[in-house]
């Protein structure tokens, strides 16, 4: 239903990146401050026109920005959009009645990211490969993506070679496409079944593409490991495993972990993946790494047993948000990281404050589950030291933060 031509002026952005007006009325694609007018429909401006711009609009740097739904705030500067992520953790641990130190925000540089989901469908001249124009299941071709390292960007013609061997005229396959140290590391979502001459196919497409493997729904083809190096350590994650999203986040999030858990002798990793924080933190400390899937746990531990100077890592397949490891279990340990998927770790941070592990490195990507947590560590005894924004996904709404506590009482 239309309400007609409005003028409104934004008072703020709301979590997903679009404008609040009054009303409230969301507006995509705008700031604070900023006077727009346009046709409002069930509280929507879909297509503002922008009457007083914000002295913090910029050109969005990627010729793509407008079609292409894959970034929320390209016309933002970014030290507002720091900021902006900043204050959206200071409120989520004001919610909490929390507060502590932040530390100046790491953000990673533009066409850095190391892995990104392509959608791509064939057409009737061949096959179209990119991301979702916003708010649609339209596919956008992104050749100059300025998010996406320039190996990613290179991949998309190969992406396209495989949708047009193995995807359905009807449907829509995703590609995974990760970086590693042997080559591109390929997973492929919703193609055909594979037969022999699909199979043959792929092989050729692999070799010729030089990737190190490919894998087709349960099937993989591996010419070469393709290794992710944590620490001293190298791991072969298996097809579609959790990587960080930039080497540069990654190493972030690490340097805050071993601060936080610095003297440390004896630590338990949870939600440990396929040994992130775990290996490195081995050069200093023996680690128990808990990871509720299987095949990141094997990775984790021949990672870990083919490297060079690391000390006792153990690893346990455990789902920590059903059998979380109990005050008994932690008791052995004088320092934890967690660092849970974005529902948090309600259930383990509660065995974690009845434990009174005494230092705690606190990983997340939801600052409302963070702080949540956190919350229940802070009631039990625990300081909040000092906080830290890790940027990983520039020009996005999405946060992530690493964190220290430490046992007061």
């Amino acid at each position: 239903m239309s309400d007609g031509a409005q003028e409104v002026t934004i008072e703020r952005l709301g979590h997903h990146g679009d404008g609040i007006a009054p009303g409230p009325i969301y507006v995509p694609g705008v700031l604070p401050g900023e006077v727009v007018t346009g046709e409002v429909a069930n509280s929507v401006m879909a297509a503002p026109r922008i009457v007083t711009p914000s002295d913090q609009r910029v050109s969005p740097p990627c010729r793509h920005a407008k079609s292409c739904g894959g970034c929320q705030l390209q016309h933002a500067a970014d030290c507002f959009v720091t900021g902006w992520k900043e204050d959206v953790v200071r409120r989520a641990l004001e919610a909490q009645g929390l507060a502590c130190p932040m530390r100046e925000t790491v953000t990673s540089p533009a066409r850095s990211r190391r892995r990104a989901a392509f959608s791509v469908r064939r057409t009737k001249k061949g096959a179209l490969a990119g991301f979702h124009q916003k708010a649609s299941d339209v596919i956008v071709a992104v050749p100059d993506c300025q998010l996406v390292t320039p190996a990613l960007s290179a991949a998309l013609p190969m992406v396209e070679r495989l949708a047009m061997a193995g995807a359905s005229r009807k449907g829509e396959m995703s590609v995974l496409v990760t970086e590693s140290l042997s080559g591109l590391d390929v997973m492929v979502k919703g193609g055909k079944p594979v037969d022999d001459a699909l199979r043959v196919e792929l092989a050729n497409i692999a070799q010729g593409e030089g990737l190190a493997r490919l894998a087709w729904g349960d099937e993989v083809l591996t010419l070469r490991p393709p290794h992710q190096q944590f620490g001293t350590a190298l791991v072969t994650p298996p097809p579609g495993a959790f990587l960080q999203a930039t080497a540069t986040g990654q190493e972030a999030l690490l340097a805050g972990v071993l601060e936080a858990l610095a003297g440390a002798r004896h630590v338990a990793d949870l939600f440990a993946g396929c040994g992130t924080f775990a290996l490195p933190l081995a050069e200093l400390a023996r680690v128990h790494a808990v990871e509720g899937d299987r095949a990141m746990t094997a990775a984790l531990d021949k990672g870990w047993r083919q490297g060079q100077g690391l000390r006792h890592v153990t690893t346990e397949a455990r789902d920590l948000f059903r059998n979380p490891l109990l005050p008994d279990e932690l008791k052995r340990f004088d320092g934890a990281v967690i660092d849970p998927p974005r529902a948090g770790a309600e259930a383990q941070v509660a065995e974690l404050a009845r434990a009174r592990v005494p230092r705690i490195a606190h990983v997340s990507c939801n600052p409302v589950t963070f702080a949540r947590d956190c919350a229940r560590l802070v009631a039990a005894g625990y300081r909040l030291d000092w906080l830290q924004v890790v940027d990983q996904f520039r020009w996005s709404t999405h946060v992530e933060l690493v964190a220290a506590l430490q046992l007061e009482s």
